[in-house]
């Protein structure tokens, strides 16, 4: 047994890390939105957030926010995570303007469930190149892409938070 100036092999107490390194993730289900002109792209995670699954494409149009409000609620969501279509230097044009609009309003109709806008940069490109792997028509499956690039957009949420033990991306101010 080592004595009072025997080193113990343990670190200082200073070394130990403190509540201030630890990074925290957040228990609980997400919902990810691919949100497209003619479909919207819906997955969700278990509670421990190891993985995302596809959930089902929506229709876009009238109708498609209260079938995610119904899905929010079915599956006790702790937070939405939209996908925010950016150019590849980054910048945002029409569709990324309409993705914002169409967050806000999901935002006020799913409070007290927060929504968060992530990006999605190359997200569609993504899933098609893995349902190809897996041998799947993107043709046959553009709905399937959809979903696949739902749970793409929230892999990468999931890791984000995981990593930087941040929420990922920005929050949404409900509107109108």
């Amino acid at each position: 047994m080592p004595g009072p100036t025997e080193p113990s092999g343990l670190p200082e107490p200073a070394e130990l890390p403190g509540p201030a390194d630890e990074k925290v993730f957040r228990r609980g289900r997400r919902i990810a939105v691919d949100v497209g002109d003619a479909r919207i792209g819906v997955a969700s995670c278990d509670p421990d957030g190891l993985i995302a699954t596809p959930v089902e494409t929506v229709p876009a149009g009238g109708r498609s926010q209260t079938r995610l409000k119904a899905i929010v609620e079915e599956y006790d969501a702790i937070e939405v995570v939209v996908g925010l279509p950016r150019s590849l230097s980054g910048k945002e044009g029409p569709a990324a303007a309409k993705v914002r609009a169409y967050a806000g309003r999901l935002a006020g109709l799913v409070a007290p469930v927060g929504v968060r806008l992530v990006d999605e940069r190359m997200t569609t490109v993504t899933a098609a190149q893995g349902l190809r792997a897996s041998g799947r028509s993107s043709k046959k499956g553009r709905s399937v892409i959809d979903q696949a690039a739902a749970v793409v957009i929230l892999q990468s949420a999931l890791e984000t938070e995981r990593v930087s033990g941040r929420a990922p991306g920005e929050s949404v101010e409900p509107t109108g």
